[in-house]
């Protein structure tokens, strides 16, 4: 089918545009030059194959990973003006200079110029605008030269302007640019071959040529659309000239089909293929800046804004399309409904209706809807409304007040009874009544005054009635809904803040923190449910509020995500679909959660500034994968030294043991949030970490060892298909190496071999001391057992000796007494001297008192009792007689004069005389005592 584009006049849709107050659009993430590190403009953008994105900005390239920005200068410190990636060379341009970009071993981007390449100089003052490429070939514009690097053999080949180059254009694997003044040339075989000429176009500057079959499309700086195909240069048929006022600096035609045009003071246009106008984005409702300088739509389709004053990203594939309320005028959205092809919206500030299909028309305000809008509810094609004030009937921009009880929560039609409807209240539940096709207030039910949010029918005259803040309350009801006949208060179920009863699938389910209850008719109470309770876990509760459509799904709302649940087809399980929109994007009201179908698949949900819309069927669960982007070495606290990030298992000294690793995944969705989960082997604790938004991790002090860090990440609730790894190795320092530990095992050995040998030689010593000490022990026992031996034998001695002295003493004062006696008798004998016989006598007297053998007989006995005096004796005195010794015995035994002189048979003078000539013979000295000196031998 032949494409045809309207050219539309901006003037007259500006007029339109600027009369809104806000319009549905893409969610738009934007980037000041505070967030980038960079200056204001950025004249363009492009993709790496890991899905990184660079700009070309006045401070020079920017790089962005998902998670952080990086500001490469300029070679020259000049205005970068292009930049296109090609596989791994970023290649850029900018005031007589141009070159590429590649990663080193750090993950840094390191640059090459091409300038040296060029045999000619360069044209003084010339900057390089636009860079494309084709097959091998790179080509770098200028106002003035197209440079054309093949990269296979790296040389130039170099196409000068006749006037002044305005741009190059790819279109169609074919190479066009603008020659000011000359026209539209076509690069054929390296040669510039004019193929339209200016007036075709009123020689206006080409801002985009965009690829159709069998042609292209131009876009020129005042908004004109042309097309050329088959040959044929034409101007699109439009029915009025609507670009004709406005001044367009940058175009894109995207891989839908659709068109962007970027203008100079009126933000950013988007057409279908067909000229129909999209969507309108400008710095009131949405964009940072009406200037856009540049286009890019990367590989999910986000189209990326390069400003006069920053950068933005819309989001134009996702699911959601916002309607951002800037001026509040709408203010919260409670409810919303379609009704009769018009959407209504109810919020803290009224009621709102628009026309459905128009995205940017203006919201109307209905008149007396002032207040608190809480529900939207369609029975018996009516649209009532729940509000502060009461209930209303909506018909366009015509209400009715039906009911004055204020307010109204919900409405809900009573089984078997289409002529009438229960509404639950501030102070309680009420009929409504239909009458003659007329909806009216009928009564107030008695006997419950509570709040009745939230409220369910078990039975026909049953009704449950949650509170959250008094409990969970059983109301019977009589056959007229005129009255309560009992009002019960479950003991069993707890009050709990942002709970709710919901009816789905005809099951009641009580809904709060701890997970979900069903009713269970057989026992008529609140039972554990083990099929949805997952909607609710304790770690991502926000909210019990639960939502039950008409297209048979169960809504539920937590902190990190939004989920419905619907029946499986088969066995009619439920299968839930979780969407990753956090609390904090969605900026929904606790408790008052609030979607709604209003399209096949898509939904409205609404949020405390406008509304989100939900495109189930775009919902699509991209793959990603997580980089490591650098490894930096923090050595003594503050120095920081750069890692090979290709090169694993590096050696590192036991010092540098602090480590930081930066990563991230290229995710550019504004609702979709990027948590981190690592873990280092090697260290003791070796689990995963916590979930963090945090893209960098720092360890500090590692002990020696082997390590290798892993890092995965959750992109809204997919894991990415990778775990980034990096391995490496902190040495131990030389003292705790193998070789030293060898050493050290060597020197143990050896130690320990001289210690035992001393330990043995000090055992040794030790046991020959005890054996020293014990003999010692056993000789001193010995002494002592000799010393009383020898004492037992010295007392035996002295005993013998004592028994000898006694029989020496006897034998001694025998003789003495005998030879007195005998002396006696002979005395008295000698008187009778006359007989013969008295001779006889005599002589045997003598012979008896000279008697050897008694001398032999005390001789003995002195040698017993005095062993060896005489022998001492005679070494002494060699010369003392025979006589002189018994003398010496005789005094010895401290006799005194008178008792020897008998033993001797003479007188005591003869004894005085002998103890002269002995002591004479003894050479004693006159002061020595004879005696003692006996006594002393």
């Amino acid at each position: 089918m032949k494409l045809r584009l309207p050219i539309l006049l901006l003037f007259f849709y500006c007029n339109i545009a600027f009369n809104l107050r806000a319009q549905e659009h893409p969610p738009i993430e934007v980037y000041t030059p505070e967030i980038y590190g960079g200056e204001n403009q950025n004249w363009m953008l492009s993709q790496a194959p890991n899905n990184f994105i660079y700009s070309a900005n006045n401070a020079g390239l920017l790089e962005y990973n998902g998670e952080a920005w990086m500001l490469y200068p300029s070679p020259n410190n000049s205005i970068l003006r292009s930049v296109t990636v090609i596989e791994d060379r970023i290649y850029t341009g900018c005031y007589m200079e141009f070159g590429y970009w590649v990663k080193n071993e750090f993950g840094q981007l390191k640059y090459t110029s091409l300038v040296p390449l060029i045999k000619q100089k360069l044209v003084e003052d010339e900057q390089i605008w636009n860079i494309v490429s084709l097959e091998k070939w790179v080509l770098f514009q200028s106002f003035s030269t197209i440079y054309m690097l093949n990269t296979d053999s790296n040389q130039l080949k170099i196409i000068r302007a006749k006037d002044r180059i305005l741009k190059i254009f790819k279109v169609n694997n074919e190479i066009y640019y603008q020659d000011k003044d000359l026209g539209i040339f076509k690069l054929q075989d390296g040669n510039p071959e004019l193929i339209i000429k200016p007036n075709s176009y009123n020689n206006d500057n080409i801002i985009y040529m965009g690829g159709i079959d069998k042609g292209f499309t131009l876009l020129t700086k005042m908004g004109g659309l042309y097309e050329y195909k088959n040959s044929l240069f034409k101007k699109w048929n439009v029915k009025s000239n609507l670009f004709s006022n406005i001044n367009v600096y940058s175009g894109l035609k995207l891989k839908d089909g659709s068109y962007l045009i970027g203008t100079v003071s009126q933000g950013l246009i988007h057409l279908s293929a067909e000229g129909i106008v999209l969507s309108h984005l400008n710095q009131y409702n949405g964009i940072s800046n009406n200037t856009i300088l540049s286009l890019f739509e990367d590989v999910e389709g986000n189209i990326w804004l390069g400003l006069d004053n920053g950068i933005n990203c819309v989001n134009l594939k996702s699911p959601l399309s916002i309607f951002f309320d800037k001026d509040g005028f709408i203010g919260t959205v409670y409810t919303s409904k379609i009704y009769h092809g018009k959407l209504y919206l109810g919020t803290n500030q009224g009621l709102f209706y628009k026309d459905l299909e128009d995205k940017i028309s203006n919201l109307k305000f209905i008149n007396g809807t002032n207040g608190q809008v809480w529900s939207l509810e369609l029975h018996d094609d009516k649209l009532f409304c729940g509000h502060n004030l009461g209930t209303f009937i909506v018909d366009n921009e015509k209400i009715d007040l039906i009911s004055t009880i204020a307010g109204t929560w919900q409405i809900k039609p009573i089984e078997n009874n289409k002529n009438l409807l229960i509404q639950g209240n501030y102070s309680g539940l009420s009929i409504l009544e239909k009458k003659n096709n007329t909806w009216s207030f009928r009564n107030k039910i008695k006997g419950f005054d509570n709040s009745a949010r939230f409220f369910e029918f078990t039975q026909a005259r049953e009704i449950w009635v949650n509170h959250e803040y008094k409990g969970v309350f059983k109301l019977s009801l009589d056959k007229d809904y005129q009255e309560f006949t009992k009002v019960i208060k479950s003991p069993l179920l707890p009050k709990a803040k942002n709970s709710s009863l919901v009816k789905y699938k005809n099951q009641i389910f009580y809904a709060f923190k701890e997970g979900l209850l069903k009713y269970d008719i057989k026992s008529a109470s609140f039972i554990k449910d083990t099929l949805y309770s997952k909607l609710l876990t304790s770690d991502e509760y926000l909210s019990g509020k639960l939502i039950s459509d008409d297209a048979g799904m169960l809504w539920a709302f937590t902190k990190n995500e939004i989920s419905y649940t619907t029946a499986n087809q088969i066995d009619n399980a439920p299968k839930t679909t979780i969407i990753p929109l956090s609390a904090k994007l969605r900026k929904t009201m606790d408790g008052f959660e609030n979607i709604m179908n209003i399209d096949n698949n898509v939904y409205l949900l609404g949020t405390a500034n406008g509304y989100i819309k939900i495109d189930l069927t775009k919902i699509i669960f991209q793959k990603y994968a997580i980089n490591i982007n650098s490894i930096k070495l923090i050595e003594n606290g503050n120095k920081v030294i750069n890692i090979d990030i290709n090169n694993n298992n590096l050696e590192y000294g036991y010092k540098r043991n602090s480590f930081k690793f930066n990563y991230s995944v290229p995710v550019y969705d504004k609702f979709t949030i990027v948590k981190y989960q690592y873990k280092l082997d090697g260290l003791i604790y070796r689990d995963w970490s916590n979930w963090s938004q945090s893209p960098s991790v720092l360890f500090e002090n590692l002990n020696p060892g082997t390590y290798t860090f892993n890092v995965r990440a959750m992109v809204g609730n997919k894991l990415t298909e990778n775990v980034a790894t990096y391995t490496f190795i902190i040495n131990k320092p030389w003292y705790l190496t193998n070789t030293a530990l060898a050493v050290y095992i060597v020197m143990l050995l050896i130690l320990s071999f001289i210690i035992h040998k001393a330990y043995n030689r000090y055992f040794d010593i030790q046991k020959q001391r005890l054996i020293d000490i014990n003999k010692k022990k056993i000789e001193r026992a010995q002494l002592v057992s000799e010393k009383e031996i020898m004492s037992l034998k010295n007392n035996q001695l002295r005993q013998d000796i004592d028994g000898k002295n006694r029989e020496l003493a006897i034998s001694t004062m025998s003789l003495i007494k005998k030879n007195e006696l005998l002396s006696s008798l002979k005395k008295e004998l000698v008187k009778i001297d006359s007989k013969p016989e008295a001779k006889s006598v005599i002589k045997i007297i003598d012979k008896n008192i000279n008697n050897t053998k008694d001398w032999e007989f005390f001789q003995e006995a002195f040698n017993n009792a005095d062993k060896d005096f005489l022998n001492k004796v005679i070494e002494l005195h060699p010369d003392l007689t025979p006589n002189d010794l018994k003398f010496c015995a005789y005094l010895r035994l401290n006799l005194s004069s008178k008792e020897i002189a008998p033993l001797l048979n003479v007188s005591v003078r003869s004894v005085e005389i002998k103890r002269y000539r002995l002591r004479k013979k003894m050479n004693l000295p006159h002061q020595k005592s004879l005696v003692s000196y006996i006594l002393e031998i």
